[in-house]
């Protein structure tokens, strides 16, 4: 191969990154599965991207707010429910949410379909909380709401108590 020809092979240009159908990270978080497409690695921290399969009648988490990232959740397949401070949103598939820091909000898949989308998280500060999640439910142990929130402060995340 000469040297012109494999300048433009993807391996040639570390800054792209290229995942396949088969390819990133999953992390299993009771019955939701995610796939990190990109943790921020490639991004300079700017931007993080992951698709996540809610299987049928999955509830998200309790409504949280963010400090300090967006997350942006779009719709693949499904339906999900989102729950926004006190206003409820039934999103199909193409549609986009965003959510700003401060909002109060969670997201749940109450039909009896699988629900699939993508979120982004802006700057990629979250992706670290899935993996912490992850990592305290291995091996069969129960969730608890206290390791929830103890995982959540630790990336500028709080419950919205004031909505329980």
């Amino acid at each position: 191969m000469t040297e012109q020809a494999a300048a433009h092979t993807p391996q040639a240009d570390p800054a792209v990154s290229v995942v396949g159908p088969g390819d990133g990270e999953t992390i299993v978080l009771g019955t939701t599965r995610m796939r990190v497409l990109e943790d921020g690695s490639h991004t300079r921290h700017r931007l993080a991207i992951a698709e996540s399969v809610l299987a049928p009648h999955t509830q998200g988490p309790p409504q949280h707010r963010h400090a300090r990232h967006d997350e942006g959740f779009y719709i693949l397949s499904g339906t999900v429910r989102f729950t926004v401070g006190h206003g409820t949103y039934d999103v199909a598939a193409g549609t986009l949410v965003m959510v700003p820091p401060g909002t109060p909000h969670t997201f749940a898949n109450l039909t009896d379909q699988p629900a699939v989308m993508l979120s982004t998280f802006t700057p990629d500060l979250y992706v670290q909380y899935f993996r912490d999640l992850q990592e305290a439910l291995a091996g069969g142990r129960p969730p608890t709401p206290q390791a929830g929130i103890e995982a959540m402060s630790r990336y500028a995340t709080e419950p919205a108590a004031d909505l329980a």
